[in-house]
């Protein structure tokens, strides 16, 4: 994986972004806004998929992954469409695939990994991501099969951070490795609540935050090592590569 910025030059990479857009809030152009929470900064943005067309993108036509931010965002301005938002969706293998369950449009690309290993994918329980234009929600990923639902997106990852309103039960006050991580919260069935951490965070701090301060009864961990935020709206494109499953907002260009 390529080396990750500083804490320090992501911050004053977004405050720079911030300057170009003289007299505009980062929540006018993009759902994003920077947050402190318990003495660390994070950039949240959020979306209600009633309102805004959230989708997940993995591979073109023919089977290429994207790959990148640039990559996707090239990929939709022939269709006439503009990425807002994107950030990376879950965790991959090294042919850049979903390690977890993956459903674009309604077609199921991966299927469920419920097998025990290393890693956080495997720190269980991990959980399921899903939406669509108007409803949205995280689950357990066994309580996900065993739903029936039949989501036009999903997305697996894990560790779960939230589970109905309690940490996940792994996580812990007293746990000290700290990286630049990113998630995922639902709240009220169709309100979605990324979050980026700017600085080195550990997971109990990263849960907290979607508990306590973003008010998500279910949140979810999507990676710790090519967490990314592509946010033109603040000036934001952190262009860590590579990429697997790509989450993103699209709008119709003007």
């Amino acid at each position: 994986m390529p080396a990750k910025s500083t804490p320090f030059l992501r911050i004053a990479l977004i405050f720079l972004g911030l300057l170009a857009a003289p007299g505009m809030s980062p929540a006018d152009t993009s759902g994003c806004t920077q947050i402190t929470a318990a003495e660390r900064l994070y950039t949240v943005c959020t979306f209600d998929v009633r309102h805004s067309q959230l989708r997940l993108f993995f591979a073109d036509a023919d089977g290429h992954p994207y790959g990148s931010f640039s990559a996707l965002s090239e990929a939709l301005k022939p269709q006439g469409e503009v990425l807002a938002f994107a950030m990376n969706a879950g965790m991959f293998g090294p042919d850049f695939r979903p390690i977890g369950l993956y459903i674009e449009g309604g077609r199921q690309l991966s299927a469920a990994n419920t097998r025990s290993g290393p890693g956080n994918f495997h720190m269980k329980p991990n959980g399921v991501f899903y939406f669509d234009s108007t409803t949205a929600g995280i689950l357990e990923t066994s309580r996900f099969l065993k739903s029936g639902l039949k989501p036009e997106y999903a997305t697996q990852s894990g560790p779960m951070l939230v589970i109905d309103g309690k940490l996940h039960p792994k996580i812990e006050a007293s746990g000290t490795s700290a990286k630049i991580r990113n998630g995922v919260g639902v709240k009220d069935g169709h309100t979605v609540v990324f979050a980026i951490s700017e600085e080195p965070v550990t997971f109990y701090e990263f849960a907290t935050l979607f508990r306590d301060r973003l008010g998500c009864p279910n949140a979810l961990f999507l990676d710790g090592s090519v967490s990314s935020l592509y946010a033109p709206g603040i000036g934001r494109d952190d262009g860590v590569l590579p990429l697997g499953p790509i989450v993103g907002v699209v709008e119709k260009a003007h």
